[in-house]
């Protein structure tokens, strides 16, 4: 097989599903990758801004975000976090909602276009998530950025110009809009090979089967 099969992720790097997603979606194309004709994939991500309203500097924790920005009850939000910290630490994260700075995330999507720019997009993601749902380092500030650029092998000088510049933010407002055409309203969501839907942060297995699925069309199809 000589074209690779692509997957675009949607998803907003404050998403804890998101960063399931992603630890899952590696683990299953790891298990393809044993494969003898294991194909070879190519992963984009794509900017998704689940609270867009969020102030950069939000007073407050995660809790105090979601019940008074989303209208829920406080023990209703308590048991939302304990849950996707469980289903987190299944997939070998360590959440730490006691330390997140809940931000505003258009300056790190813009970041993370500049880093796709620069052939590091997957690692500027990783960093990202990390930092932000493990570290509780704050991901809304261009100095903040910066540091974690460099901690990602980007040259500091350079994001801070592209962050300042805010010249990424068509690239964001793009990707957006091409996830409302094609009716995404929720993150992550996975697209494969420019023709399947995966929705969520599905098992490793759901990946390895439907990456090994499209192998075997186009392995099917006439030369």
């Amino acid at each position: 097989m000589t074209d690779s099969i692509a997957i675009d992720v949607w998803s907003d790097i404050a998403c804890p599903w998101c960063y399931i997603g992603k630890r899952n979606l590696e683990k299953g194309l790891a298990a393809a990758s044993a494969d003898e004709n294991a194909p070879e994939v190519k992963v984009v991500y794509h900017s998704f801004e689940l609270s867009p309203d969020t102030p950069v500097d939000f007073e407050g924790d995660e809790l105090d975000f979601l019940a008074s920005h989303k209208g829920l009850a406080r023990e209703q939000v308590q048991q939302m976090l304990a849950r996707v910290t469980g289903v987190a630490a299944e997939a070998g994260l360590n959440y730490r909602y006691d330390i997140l700075q809940h931000t505003n995330t258009v300056k790190a999507h813009e970041l993370l276009h500049f880093a796709k720019e620069q052939g590091r997009q997957l690692e500027m993601e990783e960093r990202l998530m990390s930092a932000y749902f493990l570290e509780g380092r704050h991901v809304g500030r261009i100095d903040d950025l910066v540091a974690l650029a460099e901690d990602a092998g980007l040259d500091g000088d350079a994001a801070r110009d592209a962050l300042e510049s805010g010249r990424h933010l068509k690239d964001v407002r793009a990707d957006q809009e091409q996830a409302a055409k094609y009716g995404i309203n929720g993150v992550p969501f996975f697209v494969i090979d420019g023709k399947y839907g995966v929705s969520g942060a599905q098992p490793p297995e759901a990946f390895t089967q439907i990456v090994r699925q499209v192998r075997d069309e186009r392995s099917a199809q006439p030369a």
